[in-house]
C-alpha cells in the first residue's frame, strides 16, 4: 500500500510541476501581449511575482487570483517598471 501511495505522490508532484511550467508560459505570454519585449520577459516575470505582494499588501489569505487581479498586477508593473515595456 505504501508503494502505491509513493507512486501516486510522485505522479502528483510531476503533474504539479507540469502545471507550474504551463502557468509560467502563460504569464510570459500575457506579459508579451501587455508590451514586454521578448528579452525582458524573464525580468518581467520576476517583477510580476514580487509585484503580487506589493499590489495585494501581502494579503495572501484574501487574494484570489482571477484574470482581473492578473491585469491589475500587470498594470501596476507598467507604472513601476516602465523600462520592461515597449
Amino acid at each position: 500500500m505504501a508503494k502505491n501511495f509513493n507512486q501516486e505522490l510522485k505522479e502528483a508532484e510531476f503533474e504539479i510541476e507540469e502545471i507550474a511550467m504551463q502557468l509560467a508560459d502563460m504569464l510570459g505570454a500575457a506579459l508579451h501581449f501587455a508590451g514586454v519585449s521578448e528579452e525582458k520577459i524573464p525580468d518581467a516575470v520576476d517583477a510580476y511575482l514580487k509585484g503580487l505582494d506589493e499590489v495585494f499588501d501581502n494579503d495572501e489569505e484574501n487574494a484570489e487570483m482571477g484574470y482581473e487581479e492578473v491585469i491589475q498586477v500587470i498594470n501596476s508593473l507598467k507604472v513601476t517598471h516602465k523600462h520592461l515595456f515597449r
